[in-house]
């Protein structure tokens, strides 16, 4: 059977209420959703995208009050990001409740929490009436999903329901911040910097990647974004080798001819266009895509830990 697609929000979050898996657009990727409080839906998306069971999710709220449902305590640091970001592409590691299930922290004491800002999954969610669990809504390793359709082409029949909205207008997953300690600890790069973290609490640091055993964020150890093609990283466009099976991605025109090109105006169209330009390369049978590396600042931070983690494929 089909999976039912809808642009209905309410009808998407009646699922949801019946303990089913609901794809649903935000503003960084479409997320898999699930009401956090029912283990054999958590355990359902596990399922669906074939994910590790070591791979914690995120818990997305329609209101702040949700939060203290999801935590033990909301800290002083996580109260000041959440009054400077939320809604918004912001999720924050606090110690869980003990009405969270072991299975949708993979077993960790901790969950991160996020708000979107995109207003059709606010009404999704504010429908559903729980707070609702969700990675991205793509088969584990393939790059995350930016439209209902890339979500039909990996979990049909797989999924119950996808709430069909517009492409995302970010298209990285968001931010996480680990805000158990005294200092706030980002664990995962995304459109919000560290610059703009600081801004708010200055002793923000980031994570130096070498904890994976346990890691609180998605993202930080197992294989991601990767295409069927190899993916090289070039500093220079005239450095990518032209050919009928290869593809290239980036601010400036290689020399010679590819099979697919997309050359981005600036980094915030390389980030909200790389995971579907991956996905189209598969599409099209490519065997080689080169993406060329932008300054490691800003939203390039997390543009390039997204190409890096593809590359490693």
């Amino acid at each position: 059977m089909g999976t039912f697609v809808t642009g209905s929000p309410e009808a998407a979050a009646g699922y949801i209420r019946r303990g089913g898996i609901v794809a649903f657009p935000t503003e960084t990727v479409y997320g898999l959703g699930a009401d956090v409080f029912n283990e054999r839906a958590v355990a359902a998306i596990f399922e669906a995208k074939k994910r590790p069971a070591d791979n914690p999710l995120i818990a997305h709220i329609a209101d702040i009050g949700q939060m203290s449902d999801l935590a033990t305590e909301v800290t002083a640091n996580a109260r000041l990001f959440v009054e400077a970001f939320f809604p918004g592409p912001l999720t924050i590691v606090l110690h869980k409740s003990e009405r969270v299930p072991l299975i949708a922290t993979a077993g960790l004491d901790t969950i991160g929490i996020r708000m979107p800002g995109f207003e059709l999954s606010r009404r999704f969610l504010k429908e559903c009436g729980t707070p609702v669990v969700a990675p991205s809504a793509n088969l584990s390793g393939r790059p995350s999903p930016t439209t209902w359709q890339a979500v039909f082409e990996d979990l049909d029949g797989r999924i119950d329901c996808i709430l069909q909205g517009d492409a995302t207008e970010i298209g990285l997953e968001s931010t996480v911040v680990d805000c158990t300690g005294e200092v706030p600890v980002v664990l995962r790069s995304g459109s919000i910097t560290i610059a703009e973290l600081r801004r708010v609490v200055p002793s923000t640091i980031v994570a130096d990647g070498s904890d994976t055993d346990a890691p609180r964020s998605p993202g930080m150890k197992h294989r991601h974004y990767s295409p069927s093609a190899s993916v090289e990283i070039v500093s220079n466009a005239a450095d990518a080798i032209p050919g009928d099976r290869t593809a290239f991605i980036g601010l400036d025109r290689p020399n010679g001819n590819f099979a697919v090109v997309l050359i981005c105006a600036d980094v915030d169209e390389y980030a909200r266009g790389i995971f579907e330009f991956l996905r189209e390369c598969d599409r099209r049978g490519i065997e080689k895509v080169y993406c060329q590396s932008v300054a490691d600042e800003g939203l390039g931070t997390a543009l390039m830990d997204r190409v890096r983690r593809a590359a490693m494929g």
